[in-house]
């Protein structure tokens, strides 16, 4: 039976297309509520083959952001490390930010909006939730404002070892009422600790999450599984648009809770 189960492990080797390296840009300020938000970072990477385990660091970059009173934050680089800080940013909300990287003599920009957002009021436990009935469900309520075009982005993030929760939210149908972001996770028990962000975000973000959630979903096929499009954010080669960087420019407000799990 050994030799049986041995000789049906045949190890297939798949032979991939390669492409150049892209700029991958992670610049996501988040304002949390009650804070000065002066400490920001942005994360410069390059993509890499599939089965690589090491995400190369993109290194050497200058990179500032800019508002609309004339106000300049550069953010410097830790250690080759590819992460950049700034400690002096200014968040104010509704202000109009511009994101300038310049990287291998190429120029990369982005323009968005600091966008507010709404407490999380409170949250709900369910313990017979899931399709066993068995299942922890959390549902964070909010207050949507009447009368105005509202986008969430949530994140979940438990102290057990699995992958953060994400979604996104828009209020086509619930403007002005008491809605609510929901999170379940089957290993989860009473004790653990669940972080619950709620970020106000704007319509071009909310969309760029809505089709990338779709895509690396549980719906949207295997990791070799083709895609229908490349998602694009909002930032763009100003020196060689052919040469399109992946990731986004986002500013937020955030508001978070810590939960206790019942």
């Amino acid at each position: 039976m050994l030799t049986l189960f041995t000789n049906c492990e045949d190890v297939i080797d798949v032979d991939l297309n390669t492409a150049e390296p892209k700029l991958v840009i992670e610049a996501s300020i988040n304002y949390f509520k009650n804070t000065a938000a002066n400490e920001q970072s942005i994360k410069l990477s390059l993509s890499a083959p599939f089965f690589d385990e090491i995400i190369p660091p993109a290194n050497g970059a200058l990179i500032q952001i800019s508002d609309t009173s004339g106000n300049i934050f550069n953010f410097i680089e830790e250690n080759n490390t590819g992460i950049y800080n700034n400690n002096s940013f200014i968040p104010v909300i509704d202000e109009v930010y511009t994101l300038v990287i310049n990287y291998e003599d190429e120029i990369y920009t982005a323009t968005e909006t600091l966008t507010s957002v709404v407490p999380i009021d409170y949250v709900e436990q369910n313990n017979e939730g899931g399709f066993s009935g068995e299942d922890i469900e959390l549902k964070a309520y909010y207050n949507d404002p009447l009368g105005i075009n509202n986008y969430y982005f949530f994140e979940f993030i438990s102290d057990i070892p699995v992958v953060p929760t994400l979604a996104v939210y828009d209020d086509t149908f619930t403007d002005g009422n008491e809605i609510f972001g929901f999170y379940t996770e089957e290993d989860l028990e009473p004790g653990d600790i669940v972080t619950i962000r709620n970020y106000g975000v704007s319509s071009q973000f909310y969309d760029f999450m809505f089709i990338l959630l779709q895509q690396g979903g549980d719906s949207g096929g295997g990791p070799f599984e083709t895609q229908p499009a490349t998602i694009r954010g909002n930032c763009i080669n100003t020196t060689n648009p052919d040469n399109f960087p992946f990731g986004y420019f986002r500013l937020s407000e955030v508001d978070e809770l810590i939960y206790t799990v019942e």
